[in-house]
């Protein structure tokens, strides 16, 4: 892949974020610095990247794609209620890569690890229950 300018901004872009920034904040983010971006650079670029490895376009069942710089097989945890998205620590991926290699030993199929994610609650948004279940009684 050729350099280019734009692209090396994109990719700054979804580095400097650190939180699995969609394409739209992406755009957003580059423009503060680049009014004269179009959305359609953006997503041409983040599409080259990932088809090129150099990003993870990670596939959100019901939302937007997001992106990561770390490409190194790793997971996901999104807060079902807010919608954060961060990393699993590295130690947990370790131990799921484990079992999926004990998956694939036993039944013969292959899981495709990009395509697991995991969901839950956040502590802010617990918390958050919490004290609205309090205020409620």
């Amino acid at each position: 892949m050729r350099y280019s300018k734009q692209r090396e901004q994109i990719m700054n872009a979804v580095r400097s974020q650190g939180c699995h920034p969609t394409a739209d904040q992406i755009y957003k983010f580059v423009r503060q610095e680049h009014p004269s971006i179009s959305l359609g650079t953006v997503y041409r670029n983040l599409n080259q990247l990932a088809e090129a490895g150099e990003l993870l376009r990670i596939p959100i069942c019901g939302s937007k794609d997001r992106f990561d710089h770390n490409t190194k097989a790793h997971f996901h945890l999104q807060c079902a209620a807010c919608g954060a998205f961060v990393d699993l620590p590295e130690e947990v991926s370790e131990e799921i890569v484990r079992l999926l290699d004990r998956i694939r030993r036993q039944t013969g199929m292959t899981v495709a690890p990009e395509s697991m994610q995991f969901q839950g609650i956040c502590q802010a948004c617990t918390a958050g229950q919490k004290r609205s279940a309090v205020d409620n009684h």
